[in-house]
């Protein structure tokens, strides 16, 4: 199972809030299309954001998992509510589920392969909450 790396509040918004669009400036590859993916909270905070709740102050963890269900692109930003940025790609999530713990794990950019002993205890605490 691969992992994506999104910065915080972004990776919380998606895992503990209504967020179910990632916004990417480039086009999801085709062999991700329809994959379960972790959703792994960054070490940065994107501090141009606004987005304020419980449980976004996690970081440099794996957060919950999610569906990557298609992608599309927006001149406007409107088609996906208030989470959708203009002129860039968006990538449409579904079957979000957050781990009751984080898996603390170290990110890259692009999709990347968590180690074994990592998605070991991600795939204990998912079959927990399901």
């Amino acid at each position: 199972m691969k992992a994506l790396t999104i910065r915080q509040p972004w990776a919380g918004a998606i895992v503990h809030q209504t967020k179910r669009v990632e916004n990417r400036s480039w086009k999801l590859p085709a062999a991700h299309h329809g994959t379960r993916i972790l959703i792994h909270a960054g070490t940065q905070l994107d501090k141009n954001a606004q987005v304020y709740g419980p449980n976004l102050g996690d970081y440099g963890a794996i957060i919950g998992i999610a569906t990557i269900i298609g992608y599309h692109w927006s001149d406007d930003g409107t088609c996906c509510g208030s989470w959708g940025f203009a002129n860039i790609y968006h990538w449409e999530l579904a079957d979000v589920t957050a781990l009751p713990k984080p898996v603390p794990a170290k990110g890259a950019l692009g999709f990347w392969t968590p180690p074994a002993d990592v998605l070991d205890v991600v795939l204990v605490q998912q079959a927990v909450t399901s």
